[in-house]
């Protein structure tokens, strides 16, 4: 591993410094305050550690560049800080090179303050002895005390939760050795001098820190109403700069979070229980609380505080009517007029008293959902054989739902949409109503829902993406949302259902299962990737024929993206498993390096999303897709609540049908063929020419050559102007179909501007998707088809999350007017920009 000083933070790895092996945090406890006039969040976390085998804790193995595990000093830098919680910066360099050293992830954050709690008197509570008149504390004593906190049984994990809360208030410890801390540009590391191993550290600390207003994790930015909010990014660097933690995948804890915001504003968390906001004797701020009792990953945690409306729901009769007919375009009911005709701020502040009473109307609609959707019944999950051999855990103890019965049937889970005033219609007709067909679906595919709720929150326009998932909560951008209310049918609304289904997939694969070495994105992304279109067919009732057609279609526009990029990224990116047989490993401390993580050019491909669902395509060919999905239920059975490798799922799979081996399909094949290489697989080569093949896409081109015909007609010289044309009939497209026309219409070298203008009134392509929008903005580029610019600057305005590589395409054309109008879009967004898209497209502008 390289010293971590030669690293460039713009095209390298990623540290991850955290001593896992040594030691590990097992749970969390944030009070923070989030204060908008200085874009920050204060407050402090206090951690609950557990010493890993002492063989393991090997103190020299942390602090030294000899050891090249990530956990080096480094030189004295901008945003290096020295201190403890006494005088005197120089105490952590001048301490013994024999004390062990407690190592987080941790990155943009200003530490005032580490200090040792004291818990003498929770312990008392429980019966422990109190400590010795001493100046330190007894260490025996404390680590007893937490040990039997950590081995409560999961059946107890209510007072679990109060005893930690109760420990995390005590005060710090006022004698003996204080703790000393330093934190360079990518960890805090944290000493009690004279404490040699980490079995004589202490179990809890409280650390004082606040955010930066630019740093990497936390997003300070304006809503679609010009309010402001702020919302975990996401980014590469995960939640380091959030709080200090354990980034390491296999660090995994609970954690409990206690959030002071303006009173005006909803906070939403990872979290299993609906918040209760409480006064906390101010009356200009509330106090969330939050909670998980399954132990997950430290990058999991999400958090966003904003001035949303919590998005009506309609009455049942209502529902129904849309479940029946399909989601139609109908006026509002009242319930959304009258939420529509109160201030934001009376829609924001009625918000949390309808979470705070365990939210009958969601617990009502969810009941509704359940007996609506039986006249046209999704197929239920089979657990016939379950309550015979029972759900056999492999994770440790906690809460988990796959051994509740009552979550087997529970097809809807409570759920909430939240989007800024400007966009409830919007987000109720292309959201809320599809939530309880796409949950149902989830829920007939994969069984049961590993988490016991959800929201869904509409994100400002900067958001990087077009989803992301989290324990409880999915982000969405608002480029999923129709331009305007959607037409008859669910066909209007495929991009919001598609992504409502991937992000949904995610609680399966990326959440409940993760990976456990990042690199290996297609774990979670190929998967979610692969089960939308499984989710959202059956969410559409589609028949099998119609559900064939439906993935060949999708396939063959996948395998033009992926070929695409392919053809224009560095080898080394498109690698699922770029460690290869590395993958997985770690210093003896712990510590590691995420591999590319840092490359802006990795920010914005999709290898690991396409790449990965084609293998899983292949993999579906070879014993049928019907088969694969029953095999991905006995794979959730097993390994929910773990972290895998590629091998872990392959393995499985190679066993389960072991006739694949006798064909001379093995792991090595897969990998080299998949993993481990750049390039596209042989296979895929071969369908690709059968999905071209397919019937809607022979409808598609026959589309296109009327399109062509049309342009040349107009195109031909000395043609009469003022003769009658003759009258083509278009066939109406399906939203993918309408892609697929553009893409291949893309490929012609001239099209006519009567035919441009044609294209945008018979497609009505303003108020289309997102993603059939965006190719018609490439289209308008390409034949500098200048009516229609304003069309690109509302793409690039409005679509920010898909427009990124749009500025490069204006640029590369040479044409002042469209060069113009990128700059112009750039200066308009780019203080609301993603600092990862804006560092890309200003080098594609400047």
């Amino acid at each position: 591993m390289e010293p971590d000083g030669e690293l460039n933070p713009d095209t390298d790895d990623l540290p991850l410094r955290a001593n896992t092996n040594h030691i590990l945090v097992r749970h969390y406890v944030l009070d923070l305050t989030v204060c908008f006039d200085k874009k920050i969040i204060s407050g402090s976390i206090v951690l609950f550690l557990e010493p890993c085998s002492a063989e393991m804790a090997k103190t020299k193995a942390d602090i030294g560049p000899e050891t090249g595990d990530g956990a080096r000093q480094e030189p004295n830098e901008k945003g290096t800080k020295f201190g403890s919680d006494t005088q005197g910066s120089d105490l952590f360099q001048s301490s013994s090179a024999e004390d062990f050293t407690l190592v987080l992830d941790c990155c943009d954050l200003e530490v005032s303050k580490v200090e040792e709690v004291d818990i003498d008197s929770v312990s008392a509570a429980l019966g422990f002895p109190l400590t010795a008149a001493s100046e330190d504390i007894s260490v025996d004593s404390q680590a007893g005390f937490i040990q039997h906190l950590f081995s409560m049984p999961s059946s107890h994990w209510k007072e679990k939760h109060r005893f930690f809360s109760l420990c995390s208030r005590s005060p710090g410890i006022q004698k003996g050795n204080s703790l000393h801390f330093h934190t360079d540009r990518w960890s805090l590391q944290v000493k009690k001098m004279g404490v040699t191993t980490s079995q004589d550290f202490p179990r809890i600390i409280r650390i004082y820190y606040m955010t930066r207003t630019l740093g990497g994790s936390v997003r300070w930015t304006k809503d679609q109403d010009n309010r402001e909010c702020v919302y975990t990014a996401g980014s590469p660097i995960n939640n380091r700069a959030l709080f200090p933690c354990q980034e390491p995948p296999v660090a995994m804890s609970t954690w409990q979070a206690r959030v002071r915001a303006p009173s005006d504003c909803v906070v939403l968390m990872s979290g299993e229980e609906e918040a209760v906001p409480a006064e906390d004797g101010d009356t200009h701020f509330l106090t969330w609380n939050y909670y998980v009792t399954m132990p997950m990953p430290a990058s999991t945690f999400t958090l966003a505080v904003g001035h949303w409306c919590r998005v009506p729901t309609e009455t049942p009769s209502a529902l129904e009517n849309e479940v029946e007919g399909g989601v139609g375009c109908s006026c509002l009911k009242a319930e959304l007029v009258s939420e529509l005709a109160k201030s934001p701020g009376e829609v924001v502040r009625g918000a949390p008293r309808q979470i705070g009473s365990r939210d009958k109307a969601t617990n009502s609609d969810s009941a509704f959902c359940h007996s609506s959707l039986g006249h046209k019944e999704l197929s239920l999950t089979d657990y016939s054989g379950m309550e015979d051999d029972g759900i056999s855990c492999s994770h440790g103890d906690y809460p988990c739902r796959f051994t509740e019965r009552s979550a087997w049937s529970q097809r809807v889970v409570p759920h909430r949409v939240f989007s800024p005033a400007c966009l409830l219609q919007k987000a109720q007709m292309g959201i809320l109503k599809l939530l309880p067909r796409c949950l149902a679906a989830a829920h007939a595919v994969l069984g049961v829902h590993p988490f016991p709720r959800l929201d869904v929150l509409i994100v400002p326009a900067g958001f990087s993406s077009l989803g992301m998932a989290s324990p409880h909560i999915i982000f969405l951008s608002q480029s999923v949302l129709c331009k305007e209310c959607p037409g008859s049918g669910l066909n209007r609304l495929t991009l919001s259902g598609s992504r409502i289904c991937h992000e949904i997939a995610h609680s399966w694969f990326g959440l409940v299962i993760g990976a456990r070495d990042w690199t290996e994105e297609w774990i979670s992304e190929g998967f979610a990737t692969f089960l939308e279109d499984i989710i959202w067919a059956q969410a559409q009732q589609l028949s099998s024929r119609q559900t064939a057609e439906q993935f060949d279609l999708k396939a063959l526009l996948r395998w033009r993206r992926l070929s695409d990029e392919l053809q224009n990224s560095n080898e080394e990116l498109q690698i699922l498993r770029p460690n290869m047989d590395r993958t997985g490993q770690v210093s003896d401390s712990g510590s590691s390096t995420i591999k590319h993580a840092l490359n802006p050019d990795k920010t914005f491909m999709q290898v690991h999303y396409l790449k990965g669902y084609f293998l899983l395509r292949f993999l579906a060919s070879e014993v049928g897709d019907q088969h694969l999905i029953d095999f991905f239920r006995l794979f959730v059975k097993k390994y929910h609540g773990q972290l895998v490798l590629s091998q872990d799922f392959l393995q499985m799979f190679l066993i389960t049908f072991p006739h694949l081996e006798r064909k001379g399909l093995t792991l090595s094949a897969i990998y080299a063929d998949w993993l481990d290489r750049p390039g596209i697989p042989e296979w895929l080569h071969e369908r690709s020419a059968v999905w071209s093949q397919a019937r809607l896409v022979e409808e598609v081109k026959a589309e296109v050559v009327k399109w062509i015909l049309s342009s040349r007609t107009h195109q031909a010289k000395g043609r009469k102007r003022k003769r009658a044309e003759p009258k083509v009939n278009y066939k109406e497209l399906t939203t993918e179909q309408l892609v697929m026309l553009l893409e291949l219409l893309l490929e012609e070298s001239e099209l006519s501007v009567s035919s441009m203008r044609a294209l945008h009134k018979t497609y009505n392509l303003q108020k289309q998707d997102a993603e059939v929008r965006h190719r018609w903005c490439e289209l308008v580029v390409k034949h500098t088809y200048s009516q229609a610019y304003c069309d690109v600057e509302d793409f690039l305005l409005h679509d920010q999350a898909m427009g990124v590589y749009l500025y490069g395409e204006l640029m590369v054309q040479e044409d002042p007017e469209q060069q113009a109008l990128a700059r112009r879009c750039l200066t308009l967004v780019q203080e609301e920009m993603d600092q990862s898209a804006r560092r890309v497209v200003e080098e594609m502008i400047l």
